[in-house]
């Protein structure tokens, strides 16, 4: 069974993004087919949502901060049948939603992610993202994992599985994933690569943000929240 092109809707999480949101914005009012392009903020200090503006009518302001928080809200602003949340320091490829388009054609697919490789990245931390992204492909049918870098799903399977567990202050990406692959099809795009920023690798060091990385997944996979109580931007 197949389903009609869908339209899809971008929700972009931000908090004093200034350096990178014309970037991002710049990338998605390129994009073919036209999507949808929503950014919810959340009390920054800077110019992201005054610049924010000048790309997207769809620019939302919360009070609270939590990217769980900010992603549900704009979930719910959508008008897509897909909706795929992004970070905003990614770098596109122009044929990304014809990806997801052919991907979710297929009716069976809830939840989909693809290669997230570093931008300007070196050559050993190039080698661990290869590992990573295999890792999530290789185990996507009995372990799903989708990082919220690049995260996409079917609008109507998110809302009915609750969106984002807002108490999670980090792998709220992940617990959803797992959560929406019980109602459906979990899919890694192999063909499909964005790339983001290293930003907060030159902040807090490569074995930092790995370790870290590490350590919360234990923890949630033993006792269902990590050991991390607040992520903290890396600006």
């Amino acid at each position: 069974m197949t389903l009609k092109q869908p339209k899809i809707s971008a929700v972009i999480p931000t908090f004093m993004e200034e350096q990178y949101i014309t970037n991002i914005l710049t990338q998605l009012t390129k994009t073919k087919p036209p999507i949808e392009i929503i950014v919810v903020d959340s009390q920054s200090k800077d110019k992201t949502a005054e610049i924010a503006k000048h790309f997207t009518k769809k620019v939302y302001k919360i009070k609270e901060r939590g990217i769980a928080k900010a992603r549900n809200y704009g979930a719910s602003h959508a008008n897509g049948s897909i909706i795929v949340f992004l970070d905003t320091d990614l770098k596109l490829p122009a044929n990304f939603a014809e990806k997801l388009n052919e991907t979710f054609r297929d009716a069976k697919v809830v939840v989909a992610t693809c290669n997230i490789m570093p931008e300007h990245g070196k050559f050993f931390e190039k080698a661990f993202f290869k590992f990573y992204n295999k890792l999530i492909q290789s185990t996507a049918k009995f372990k799903p994992h989708a990082r919220g870098e690049f995260f996409a799903v079917r609008k109507k399977e998110f809302m009915r599985a609750g969106g984002f567990d807002e108490s999670l202050p980090c792998l709220e990406d992940h617990e959803l994933a797992q959560r929406l692959s019980r109602l459906g099809k979990f899919v890694f795009i192999n063909d499909l690569i964005v790339y983001e920023s290293m930003r907060r690798f030159r902040k807090m060091g490569f074995s930092k943000v790995v370790g870290t990385w590490i350590t919360d997944y234990i923890f949630f996979s033993l006792r269902g929240e990590p050991l991390t109580k607040v992520w903290q931007p890396a600006r």
